[in-house]
């Protein structure tokens, strides 16, 4: 399933999965990536300085991450660019859910708080059937 949110003029899309290699529901190990993608629809360049993680877990526990830029890097878009990466969440539990928000800059000083939209970390149908994570 695809996510996706514009706010400010700049779309934020998000695609997780379930990495079966890497899970293991015997142990109750569940490692998810996502793939995001953040483009620029403003008529200035934005700068990602900061990121803001809610992650829920299939019994409510949550857990806050933060820190700067993504992936090691604080990226520049200029207007009509994207940025594109990928990155994981491991789970104790089968399902869960992750939202927050990136901090931008544009280029006259304004900061920029853009929502990244809830989505949900579980098993599609056939990981289910084929991989038994019932």
């Amino acid at each position: 399933m695809i996510y996706q949110e514009r706010n400010q003029d700049i779309h934020v899309l998000v695609k997780p999965s379930l990495d079966i290699h890497q899970s293991s529901a015997e142990h109750s190990y569940y490692f998810y990536t996502y793939e995001i993608s953040i483009t620029n629809h403003r008529e200035e360049p934005v700068q990602l300085l900061r990121r803001f993680w809610r992650i829920k877990d299939g019994l409510g526990n949550e857990e806050i991450v933060e820190g700067e830029g993504v992936i090691g890097q604080q990226p520049r878009l200029e207007p009509g660019e994207s940025f594109q990466y990928t990155s994981y969440c491991p789970l104790r539990t089968r399902t869960g859910n992750m939202r927050g928000y990136y901090f931008f800059t544009s280029s006259n000083e304004e900061e920029l708080k853009i929502p990244v939209p809830v989505f949900f970390l579980r098993p599609s149908e056939e990981d289910k059937a084929t991989y038994e994570l019932r």
